[in-house]
């Protein structure tokens, strides 16, 4: 294990970076040395710099609708009294779901942009007579509405569960002696008791989310692959799609390693930031002061 750890993760990283420093095309075997010329060259690229703007706008987006959702289905699904594991496993199901099948769901059967869809019905419903191209349709950009919404599908119920886990681990004599002090409302248990007693898993499922929007790929290329042409060719790609196109379609693998590492970089930024905010790591008399 220790074994196959080095050689598939740490050397691969390894050979990567020294990828990144090589004109490195056609073959992952070492090249000409052309130092930081493939992250000049990709920072350069306004192709490369767009997806960025896309992914972050992306993550700042999903995230707080993700917590939003997985936080109040949390509580929700936490205050039953019967049926609670029901629900539990119907919210979390779709997290077992490959990202590519609720992909091609959501562009083939709910915003297929025909009269039959699911989207396009509930729009005849409200008085809307045109069938509506959601993945096609740039100005305004409908095909936010499918990524965000698949996404959201896919990831709530996990991050549900976690929260849940949270939860059900804060002491019930903390609730008990509460509502010895006045404090009945659910909102006022919430906000005093259950949101602070949450904040370390609120933080874990912070930066999992975060982590996992920048590496957003399967239902943007998906979703809008035969659409990337038509949405200028990078305000549907994310930094994955671009560097996925650059190695595997161009065979350059010098700049696409170079971009693996400044979106590596980009995530452990925001992470850290993330982290610094929330007080991460920091002991209690740190908190103090």
């Amino acid at each position: 294990m220790v074994a196959g750890l080095f050689v598939f993760k740490y050397v691969a990283i390894g050979w990567g970076l020294l990828l990144s420093f090589n004109e490195a095309r056609g073959t992952i075997s070492l090249g000409a040395w052309n130092g930081l010329e493939n992250y000049r060259r990709l920072l350069a690229d306004p192709a490369f710099t767009r997806s960025l703007v896309t992914i972050v706008v992306f993550t700042l987006i999903i995230v707080p609708v993700t917590f939003a959702f997985a936080l109040g289905l949390a509580v929700l699904v936490n205050r039953l009294r019967g049926g609670r594991a029901f629900f539990r496993t119907t919210f979390f199901i779709p997290a077992a779901v490959s990202y590519v099948v609720g992909a091609l769901v959501w562009k083939m059967s709910l915003f297929s942009g025909t009269p039959s869809g699911v989207a396009n019905s509930l729009a005849y419903l409200l008085g809307y007579e045109e069938s509506i191209g959601w993945v096609a349709t740039v100005d305004p950009p409908l095909y936010w509405i499918v990524l965000v919404t698949v996404r959201l599908w896919l990831q709530t119920g996990f991050y549900m569960i976690l929260f849940l886990a949270g939860i059900q681990q804060i002491p019930a004599q903390l609730y008990e002696a509460a509502r010895v002090d006045g404090a009945e409302s659910g909102w006022r248990l919430f906000r005093h008791i259950t949101w602070p007693m949450l904040r370390n898993t609120s933080v874990a499922v912070t930066l999992l989310l975060i982590i996992n929007a920048f590496q957003a790929f399967d239902e943007f290329y998906n979703i809008l692959a035969s659409n990337l042409s038509g949405l200028g060719g990078a305000d549907g790609r994310t930094p994955l799609i671009y560097l996925f196109q650059t190695a595997l379609g161009e065979q350059n693998y010098g700049a696409g390693s170079a971009g693996a590492f400044v979106v590596t970089l980009l995530i452990v930024a925001f992470t850290l930031l993330q982290g610094r905010l929330a007080g991460f790591g920091r002991t209690a008399e740190e908190e103090a002061r």
